[in-house]
């Protein structure tokens, strides 16, 4: 909760002094420093992953280390999510405890803890989700959305209100955006690993790589007059989700978040993708005639299914964010999407133990 309220309060101070903006290459460097400061390399979600598949440890200061270099690159306008902090305890049974915390941050954030619980199961091992983990991940993550909600932190929903009639052509224009979403997850997953190995070799010093991309986030955002890609945008999906998206959006989207993410700045990947889905899930809608507020919902959907694998989570998001009403579009969405990514996602550290098209284990 106070990770969210950090966050709430980043955002309305960029909002009301605009030209926090120019700040955001000073900030990177502070992010960097504070790493160096603590003798670490910066740890993301990967290293949470690979802590729940291995004895591996997390050093104690990972999370306010994220939770500070996370509000930092929001208050100063750089792309990022939020879902980026991570807790880790020293015990027995540390993947059980690392997938609690996994799935608390993300309810206390999203107010969704059903998606929340699922996600911590499932993102881990595509193919195998960890049963041993139903009732902790649950109670985790129930405890935290009622805490957070007690505390006033408000849940992200868009509910979509009657039921969109299930027709063929509805069902197909929702595969035609989930395809699209799924080709653009893999754009995207690729884009945030191979851009940050690129400038990691062309620019080998990490002080100088976060300010030469905070200061290409700069230039944009005054180039563009806009600052509707700084900070994790969810004002621009719930415009999207009322009809309102610029065809160019998802794309500039992508363009700002490989910039900000890959050059040294903190925060999560996930909003982001949700933002690229929900924009190109509202011009692709407008396009073949579906709704409006669906073709973002299944949009955002597909593209957060597409890139981190996850369909039964994906489902149950669409039903906490935007209602249960059409839950079979937002089934196809995910079913599309999970098959046609490919063995792509965001997590390098992501297991992909169960072929998506045939029954058999894989190597990857």
């Amino acid at each position: 909760t106070a990770f969210c309220y950090a966050i709430r309060e980043a955002t309305q101070l960029r909002g009301a002094y605009p030209w926090l903006l120019y700040f955001l290459p000073a900030g990177g460097l502070l992010i960097v420093w504070l790493y160096r400061l603590r003798g670490m390399h910066p740890t993301d979600t990967n290293g949470v992953l690979l802590a729940i598949h291995a004895p591996t440890s997390i050093p104690g200061s990972t999370a306010p280390l994220i939770f500070v270099g996370t509000t930092i690159t929001h208050l100063f306008g750089g792309s990022a999510g939020r879902e980026g902090a991570a807790l880790q305890l020293d015990e027995k049974d540390i993947h059980l405890i690392v997938m609690c915390g996994m799935s608390s941050v993300f309810s206390a954030l999203f107010g969704s803890p059903l998606t929340a619980a699922v996600f911590a199961m499932e993102v881990a091992s595509v193919g195998i989700l960890h049963f041993s983990a139903i009732l902790p991940c649950l109670t985790a993550s129930l405890t935290a959305a009622y805490l957070a909600s007690a505390l006033g932190a408000a849940a992200e929903t868009f509910p979509l209100g009657a039921a969109v009639p299930f027709t063929w052509a509805s069902a197909g224009t929702v595969v035609a955006i989930a395809a699209a979403c799924a080709v653009l997850s893999i754009v995207y997953c690729i884009a945030l690993r191979q851009g940050g190995k690129a400038l990691g070799k062309a620019v080998p010093n990490s002080y100088l790589r976060v300010f030469l991309g905070g200061s290409a986030v700069v230039l944009l955002s005054v180039l563009l007059g806009t600052r509707d890609y700084n900070g994790a945008g969810m004002d621009v999906i719930a415009a999207a989700m009322q009809g309102h998206a610029r065809p160019e959006a998802f794309a500039l989207k992508m363009l700002f978040t490989v910039l900000t993410m890959t050059t040294g700045y903190k925060g999560g990947e996930i909003v982001p993708a949700m933002f690229i889905g929900a924009t190109a899930g509202c011009v692709l809608g407008d396009l073949f005639g579906l709704a409006p507020g669906l073709g973002a919902a299944v949009g955002l959907l597909g593209m957060f299914c597409g890139s981190l694998n996850c369909p039964i989570s994906a489902i149950f998001l669409g039903v906490e964010m935007f209602g249960g009403a059409n839950i079979q579009y937002y089934a196809i969405a995910a079913a599309i999407s999970f098959m046609l990514s490919a063995n792509f996602g965001l997590y390098k550290e992501q297991k992909i133990v169960y072929s998506k098209i045939r029954a058999e284990f894989t190597t990857r």
